[in-house]
């Protein structure tokens, strides 16, 4: 092993000595995803992670799969207030396919905001509540929530032009994801405290793989799914079965974490206010250069990533066998790439030290936004490109996760891993916004070179060539 080991800090030391579910865990000398499932309490978080993933995908969908079914007409002229809103934000709205659109921005904007304005917040309170009980009420809450969606439905008034149960909709999502933002660092944060730090790269590498499996299945499946439970319900002589989806998905995560056993150091809050909580958190980056860079490295990596999601529209575009529309295409591949560096890293990332593995990732990443600018118009040497490009980026996220995880005091990992949602959040929605006025203004390719110079100038402040 390289992971430069010596100098441990004492305050790592302590912890590893205080998480005892962890530092209990038999033949630690195994590495890999089948050491990993084996521990009993990871595998329960696990598995409650995939069905909240999976949920918080279907969420979309479904709002969408609503949108489409109550509030969108086929009849253009039925759209006057759509009209107004659409004109306001130079927005065309002239097929059905547009005005979806534009109704599920509101519900993009919905699950966006607490993200961006909460998550340190958030993770404050993760940090001062017991991790397990943060998961379980988490998910069960959400749960309980999206029972509501069916009454959003019932006829009411017109606000600004549009039913009442959109806007209802809109506040529920809202609610979902201040929610989210609670459970998403307490998630984080209980990795440490069920995994040893051995298996750490391992076990973030299979929530990578993971995350990537459910973003594809939850996308692809979801409106099949929603279809399905719609039209046997309707069989049966019932409505509304597509809405029982999402509370079975959040109910058994909800159940999968409550069965987990984790020991916590006990946590004294005193008179310390979340302010001053909040400027600790920010002081860790301060004050832990290894979690500077590995936050540096996240955000930079959701940055491209977000810029990618634009730029596979003009990718797609110069292919002529694939078109625009084909864009979901070279996503896929770029997910498939992901997953399968995950897998790797899994497997063999121990053996390498975690700047090293970031540094070779965002090389990667590097020569794959070249050569996409140089061999436009290509379709298998695209569709390849992307999938190097998504080993990269696990080959970046994986290591920056666990160092995060690592070189986080236990007490203060709530805060920072929600500060981490934060500036992730932020990272995500600046270059969707910018990405595409570039594209429009100097072309494509100059655009991807200018990532491609931004992931470059990372991977050399990574120094890979100093050992440790």
């Amino acid at each position: 092993m390289r992971h430069c080991e010596a100098g441990k800090p004492t305050w790592r030391r302590r912890s590893e000595q205080l998480s005892g579910s962890a530092a209990s865990t038999p033949d630690t000398s195994r590495r890999g995803l089948q050491a990993v499932i084996r521990l009993d309490g990871f595998r329960r978080l696990w598995l409650g992670q995939i069905f909240s993933q999976l949920a918080d995908k279907f969420y979309i969908v479904l709002m969408v799969f609503l949108i489409a079914q109550y509030w969108v007409s086929s009849d253009p002229a039925s759209s006057g207030p759509l009209a107004d809103v659409a004109s306001a934000i130079r927005m065309d709205i002239e097929t059905r396919a547009e005005r979806i659109t534009l109704l599920a921005t509101g519900i993009y904007v919905a699950n966006t905001v607490p993200a961006i304005l909460l998550g340190m917040l958030a993770g404050v309170w993760a940090d001062r509540w017991p991790k397990r009980r943060v998961m379980v009420a988490s998910n069960a809450m959400r749960a309980l929530l999206v029972l509501f969606a069916p009454f959003c439905l019932v006829p009411g008034p017109l606000f600004l032009g549009l039913s009442w149960g959109y806007w209802a909709l809109l506040v529920m999502t809202f609610f979902e994801s201040v929610l989210t933002q609670f459970f998403a660092p307490a998630e984080q944060a209980a990795i440490p405290l069920l995994v040893p730090r051995e298996l750490l790269l391992a076990a973030n590498s299979l929530y990578q793989a993971t995350s990537m499996a459910a973003t594809i299945v939850g996308f692809a499946l979801g409106e099949p799914i929603l279809r399905l439970l719609n039209g046997a319900f309707l069989q049966l002589g019932l409505a509304g079965g597509e809405f029982l989806l999402l509370p079975f998905c959040y109910g058994l995560a909800a159940v999968s974490l409550s069965t987990i056993q984790m020991h916590e150091a006990p946590r004294e809050t005193g008179d310390v206010g979340i302010l001053e909580e909040v400027r600790e958190g920010l002081q860790v980056l301060v004050k832990r250069p290894t979690v500077r860079r590995a936050m540096r490295n996240l955000v930079l990596l959701y940055s491209l990533l977000a810029a990618m999601y634009v730029l596979a529209i003009s990718l797609a575009g110069s292919i002529y066998s694939l078109g625009p529309t084909g864009f979901g295409s070279l996503l896929a591949m770029s997910g498939l790439g992901m997953a399968i560096g995950a897998v790797v890293t899994a497997q063999v990332g121990h053996r390498i030290s975690r700047h090293h593995l970031g540094a070779t990732g965002l090389a990667t990443i590097t020569f794959a936004l070249v050569m996409l600018g140089q061999l436009q118009g290509r379709l298998l040497i695209t569709l390849l490109l992307c999938t190097i490009l998504g080993v990269g980026a696990a080959l970046v996220a994986i290591p920056a996760q666990t160092t995060l995880q690592e070189d986080t005091p236990e007490r203060e990992r709530g805060r920072v891993f929600g500060l981490q949602n934060n500036l992730i959040n932020i990272a995500l929605s600046l270059p969707l916004v910018l990405a595409g006025t570039l594209v429009s203004s100097v072309g494509l390719e100059p655009v991807l070179l200018l990532l491609a110079a931004m992931a470059l100038l990372a991977a050399v402040l990574e120094r890979p060539w100093k050992r440790c």
